[in-house]
């Protein structure tokens, strides 16, 4: 693979041919890397640190035994609550806040490098943030379309009282009412009760209600 792409902010290019064709082998379906940042040590860089930001997940390589292995803490974006930086003297700290466990830290980033993976990395985290709230609408809609209306809801347990006969009451008959002009009425009441439903669980807009309520109640 090429990695010149990964060298845009001085990153040491040996590292990174070596720290990204272990990563290209770990890479998921589909799966891309963003971006690269190397650890610059001010005395001796001989083995340096690396993180890689992916659109999936962000990978801290550590290598261990003066470089013949290499440790890899790994984190999806969904379990990541936050990152930050801190620029100091040499370089920066870059830290990854999960939602358990405890924090990540890498020492020595070049300061641009760590504000690019603070970048990246917030948009990653943005992007989750967004298909999460886009998931939870999805099944409360689902959840709000498979309940039914309250009025048809009879509870189980409610009593039947038993049936009294009474003397039958003469009065005088009164005129027929017209079942075209009871029908509507019942139709259009149950239709309000649905929307206002809707309404107050937040799955319609107010305007959506009020255009709503005002296309029902023309029917009358």
């Amino acid at each position: 693979m090429s990695f010149e792409q990964y060298l845009t902010d001085e990153q040491d290019p040996k590292t990174a041919e070596k720290v990204l064709g272990k990563l290209n082998d770990m890479l998921t379906p589909g799966e891309q890397m963003l971006y690269l940042a190397v650890q610059k040590k001010p005395a001796m860089n001989l083995i340096p640190d690396s993180v890689i930001v992916t659109d999936k997940r962000i990978v801290f390589c550590i290598p261990g035994n003066l470089g013949l292995t290499t440790n890899f803490e790994i984190f999806s974006w969904r379990d990541v609550k936050e990152v930050s930086f801190k620029e100091e003297f040499f370089g920066a700290k870059f830290t990854v806040v999960p939602m358990k466990g405890e924090n990540f830290t890498v020492d020595y980033i070049p300061k641009v490098q760590a504000r690019k993976l603070y970048q990246f990395s917030n948009r990653q985290l943005e992007k989750v943030k967004e298909q999460l709230h886009q998931e939870q609408q999805e099944k409360e809609i689902k959840q709000a379309a498979s309940e039914p209306p309250k009025s048809q809801i009879v509870p189980d347990s409610v009593p039947v009282p038993p049936a009294i006969s009474a003397p039958p009451i003469v009065s005088e008959p009164l005129p027929p009412v017209s079942a075209s002009l009871n029908d509507p009425e019942d139709e259009v009441t149950l239709k309000l009760k649905k929307l206002k439903t809707l309404f107050e669980k937040q799955l319609i807009s107010s305007d959506e209600y009020e255009a709503k309520k005002a296309d029902i109640l023309s029917q009358l």
